[in-house]
């Protein structure tokens, strides 16, 4: 955690100026819990074998590393909120169940879908039928989108003046352009008005939690996804910050997680009284997001948030209880300064001529491992714990083919996006990682996975990478690299519209319905 906080730095940056919540005031609400008449069932079915194509996932989890990776000493499960609190539905009767797309197309992060019965004792006939109605509408709205997405594999490819994806960086160049399209033209998200900054409707802009406060501040100011009427949204964000929370919030040094479960749980308390969306699906089309490690933590502040809603995590650790079926991986992206001013660009290979650098502090399973077998041992394999006194850090990933980003405390590393900017082919070293968008994005076509297990081998590995093939993936990394840059205002296909685009695939896998 300290290690963090040193790395962070700001943490309030320009997202907060921007922003029109702009108070700097602390709000802290402890909302009673209101109880609305009725009982809720929730009964977990069957797992259910499918696949899910242009970045739906399909049917199995298998191995995020090397088949060959070790098993490290998993991370501990977060602890389940001790005083979590039932919520009851309003009137209406509604079942939440999972479904998906059927497709040809398999990925390596495979997804089996879990179906979710709910019912409710309605206790207004009118309220059921209008809220019925409502819901029916935005269903049949998903359908359709579905329907041409499972189509768009033997479809012919769609013209855009932007960006057409293609090649082996994407497992479904095609499907993922529909479903890019389909989202452009439907998807409508709701951006709960409630909380003040700086624990809501807030976020850091220059740290390595970046994306916390750039997403919320882009969809603060969006208007084509955002609708402010929440009868017509597939999906409904809650924006809260870890980050704030546990800057505002958690005594340091306390160990005391209390604090943050509280304001969290409040704040889901207050939204499911005033409004009837969490109620109705037990929270599945909504979404939280969170680069904080203690994001995955937070999210079970509330037994439905952690177990229903679409989670948008840097920590995507599948130890830590992250579900690629429903849950959303995001990259760690460190904007010192709000910007990608410097960050991006890099030489050609031809004068790359460092095999493979990594410098970083030694924290976590991995990393020792790595300086152990390559400290200063070898000119080719450049990893040190502190860089030569005039040696720039930036300067030494343009010079190099591949870049080493081992995990620390937690899996997450920024340095994979910073390897990505810069032109070096990153190298994974990690246990139980979900790499960002590998729904959407073959990583092996453009970054090399290595376990723990084959450190002393990492040079025997990349040398065993011919000219020709590097030449590949290094082309293959300035074309994707898009997907993770970070714009103000966002552009298509960047990073930002990237996780709405997960988002929206998780959404797509929920139906809600009467029974």
């Amino acid at each position: 955690m300290r290690e963090r906080e040193r790395e962070m730095g700001d943490v309030d940056g320009k997202c907060r100026i921007m922003s029109a919540c702009s108070s700097a005031k602390l709000f802290l609400f402890m909302v009673p819990l209101v109880l609305v008449s009725g009982f809720v069932f929730v009964n977990i079915g069957p797992r259910s074998p499918t696949s899910f194509s242009a970045a739906l996932p399909s049917n199995r989890i298998s191995p995020p590393l090397h088949p060959s990776s070790p098993s490290l000493p998993p991370a501990p499960a977060p602890s389940p909120p001790k005083t979590a609190k039932e919520v009851s539905l309003p009137a209406s009767a509604l079942s939440t169940k999972v479904e998906s797309v059927q497709v040809d197309q398999l990925k390596p992060i495979n997804i089996t879908l879990m179906s979710y019965n709910v019912t409710s004792m309605a206790s207004s006939e009118l309220m059921k039928k209008r809220v019925t109605k409502k819901i029916e509408k935005i269903e049949f709205q998903l359908q359709k989108a579905r329907v041409a997405i499972k189509a768009a594999s033997t479809d012919d490819p769609v013209d855009d003046p932007d960006y057409v994806p293609l090649g082996p960086m994407y497992w479904n160049a095609k499907v993922f352009h529909r479903s890019y399209l389909e989202m452009e033209k439907q998807f409508k998200i709701f951006v709960y008005k409630e909380g003040d900054p700086p624990l809501f409707h807030d976020g850091p802009c220059k740290s390595i939690y970046s994306m916390e406060g750039n997403f919320i501040y882009e969809m603060e100011r969006d208007t084509h996804f955002r609708t402010n009427n929440p009868d017509k949204a597939h999906a409904f964000y809650l924006p809260l910050s870890v980050v704030k929370m546990v800057r505002y919030v958690y005594q340091r040094d306390s160990h005391d997680f209390g604090p943050i479960r509280r304001t969290v749980r409040d704040y889901i308390d207050l939204v499911s009284d005033r409004y009837p969306y969490w109620n109705r699906s037990i929270g599945a089309d909504h979404f939280i997001l969170s680069c904080h490690d203690w994001g995955p933590e937070a999210s079970f502040s509330h037994p439905h948030l952690g177990q229903n809603s679409i989670r948008a995590l840097c920590n995507a650790n599948t130890s830590e209880r992250f579900k690629p079926r429903k849950d959303v991986s995001i990259p760690e992206i460190n904007l010192r300064t709000g910007s990608l001013k410097g960050l991006v660009g890099g030489p050609s290979p031809s004068i790359r001529p460092i095999l493979a650098f990594f410098a970083g502090g030694v924290h976590g399973p991995v990393r020792p491992v790595l300086l152990q077998h390559w400290e200063n041992k070898d000119n080719d394999i450049r990893v040190h714990k502190y860089l030569p006194k005039g040696t720039s850090y930036s300067d030494m990933m343009r010079s190099s083919k591949f870049c080493l980003c081992p995990s620390g405390y937690e899996v997450a590393s920024p340095r994979i996006v910073e390897a990505l900017y810069s032109g070096c082919v990153p190298v994974l070293i990690n246990s139980g990682y979900v790499p960002p968008f590998s729904d959407v994005l073959n990583w092996r076509s453009f970054s090399v996975i290595v376990s723990v297990e084959e450190i002393p081998k990492l040079k025997t590995i990349l040398t065993s990478i011919s000219p020709r093939q590097y030449l590949r993936m290094y082309r293959r990394v300035l074309k994707v690299r898009r997907h993770f840059e970070v714009n103000s205002p966002a552009k298509r296909f960047d990073v930002f519209h990237m996780i709405l685009h997960s988002i929206w695939v998780r959404r797509l896998n929920v139906n809600i319905r009467e029974v």
